[in-house]
């Protein structure tokens, strides 16, 4: 067999069988392989961030890595922004960027590029082969790499994929959970026992049912106040599993929630700062004179967590969210509407894919007590990442409705993502908060200080996406996927039904006012 033909080889045998691609010409080699390993997906995306994006939401719901097939530099660059969101994540990913020919990189041709460094800005692990003999062992190498939560990037020249002679490599050991840190916890008990007000911060794989249980039983038993990271790489939530609030995106309301805390306990989640910084307001979040104790990185929060609830609330059982669904309100449709639509009809063990961003406002509170559900979110703010998430959790999980919560500005940035869709049946409904505008930015504009007074015209028409209005439902009938439009909370919910009852994909476009006027 060939390089290719080893790489893709090795990939299954190490439980790595669905790869996205958009490969160009120095990858032939493997797309040819790919019918004599039948037992790897190939799913063809539009664009670079599409397959990047796809392969993160599949990873998070799958529990194990996906490959990912680009075209030499600009390839990689197209798909960086959702590997950022990945990196962010601690997403397992093997990311296979195919190079020219060893031998042919000395003559600078036009897509020549420093494709090393480019991986090192999002990559745990990257490593370039230039030996056939050893393409398996270092396919099995991405893997073991990845698989502690990280993107590992490995750049095969043509030449090397494609002579012949190798095999695959053994399987390797997988990454063991980290063992919990005895130290860390009793620190954490001490803190908690301390009387002192504190705050449990989760993150990792502390957003999982045993996490929240964990952390929820030692809440009760001690008082602390419990959050979860603003946006969890996977959040398990709704009726029936532990509630826990998360920690709020604008700084001034994060430090309202923290405001008062001498201990904070991050498990599995970074020590709060503000996304931006802002004049005059301070970027560290956490109050003045608090002690931090980190009782576990992000991998092995959960098991953390579950040791300390042993030690201080043992035998207990956690609070679980109770069901209770919003009543379905009539009229025009905003955004608190549409969000009401979502909480009352939101179906069993869906996967919420959240983009919704400023639009989306109110879908944390009235899905709350919606049938349990899994939450990905945006965990590195690079925008574009639902609509290809949505992509690889419905190929992660193909007996689960997959619903993708998308605003209209992020959403023109992969909107191809919906032809993948289409041609892999995927069951996906995308509900576009559909406001004409960037209206995050249209907040920040004032928030940063930018206009001390009311912006002028030309900075608002840069934040305005209504001249001309974007036709969603058009696009996406382009691309294979019915479509309709909703101006009203019974036309929402009518098609929210019907395209909950009906296999492969759907897009809504959901008319909301402007939140930011």
């Amino acid at each position: 067999m060939n390089g290719a033909h080893s790489l893709l080889a090795t990939l299954v045998d190490h439980g790595v069988d669905v790869c996205f691609a958009n490969p160009g010409t120095s990858e032939m080699h493997f797309v040819a392989a790919l019918d004599a390993v039948p037992q790897m997906r190939g799913i063809l995306t539009l664009f670079e961030g599409v397959a990047t994006g796809a392969a993160d939401g599949y990873a998070r719901m799958a529990d194990k890595p996906a490959a990912v097939l680009l075209h030499l530099g600009p390839g990689l660059g197209n798909g960086l922004a959702n590997l950022h969101n990945a990196r962010r994540a601690h997403t397992p990913m093997i990311v296979v960027v195919g190079d020219h020919a060893t031998y042919h990189k000395k003559y600078d041709a036009p897509l020549e590029s420093d494709i090393d460094a480019l991986a090192g800005t999002v990559s745990g692990w990257v490593h370039r082969t230039v030996d056939t003999g050893a393409v398996a062992g270092d396919a099995a190498d991405a893997v073991a790499a990845s698989l502690v939560g990280a993107v590992s990037t490995l750049i095969l020249p043509a030449d090397v994929s494609w002579t012949d002679g190798v095999s695959t490599a053994p399987v390797r050991v997988v990454a063991e959970q980290p063992a919990v840190d005895d130290e860390a916890v009793r620190a954490s008990a001490d803190a908690l026992r301390s009387g002192a007000p504190t705050v449990i911060l989760i993150g990792g794989d502390a957003t999982r049912k045993p996490g929240l249980s964990a952390a929820v039983r030692i809440a009760a038993a001690t008082g602390a106040l419990v959050l979860c990271e603003t946006f969890p790489a996977r959040l398990e939530r709704g009726a029936g599993v532990p509630a826990v609030e998360r920690l709020a995106y604008f700084a001034e309301a994060a430090q309202a929630q923290l405001e008062g805390a001498a201990h904070l306990i991050l498990a599995g989640a970074k020590s709060p700062v503000s996304f931006f910084a802002y004049p005059g307001k301070p970027s560290d979040l956490v109050p003045e004179g608090c002690d931090v104790h980190v009782i576990a990185e992000y991998r092995g929060a959960a098991a953390a967590l579950e040791r300390l609830a042993e030690e201080l609330a043992p035998g207990s059982t956690a609070v679980v969210a109770p069901a209770v669904r919003p009543d379905l309100p009539t009229g025009d449709l905003t955004a608190f509407a549409v969000a009401a639509v979502v909480g009352a009809l939101l179906p069993e063990g869906a996967v919420v894919v959240d983009e919704s961003n400023t639009g989306g406002v109110g879908v944390a509170a009235a899905t709350a007590g919606a049938p349990a559900h899994d939450v990905l979110t945006l965990t590195g703010g690079a925008i574009g990442y639902g609509m290809p998430a949505a992509v690889g959790a419905a190929v992660a999980a193909p007996g689960r409705p997959v619903l993708s919560l998308q605003a209209d500005g992020s959403a023109m940035y992969t909107l191809s993502a919906l032809w993948t869709q289409a041609r892999e049946n995927l069951d996906v409904t995308t509900v576009i908060f559909d406001n004409g505008a960037y209206d995050i930015l249209r907040i920040e504009l004032q928030r940063v200080g930018a206009a001390s007074t009311a912006p002028g015209p030309k900075a608002l028409e840069l934040l305005d996406l209504g001249s001309p209005a974007i036709d969603f439902v058009k696009i996406a009938e382009g691309m294979g996927v019915p479509a309709r439009r909703a101006t009203t909370v019974e036309e929402l919910a009518a098609a929210l039904t019907a395209a909950f009852a009906e296999p492969g994909p759907h897009l809504i476009d959901a008319v909301v006012p402007s939140l930011a006027g």
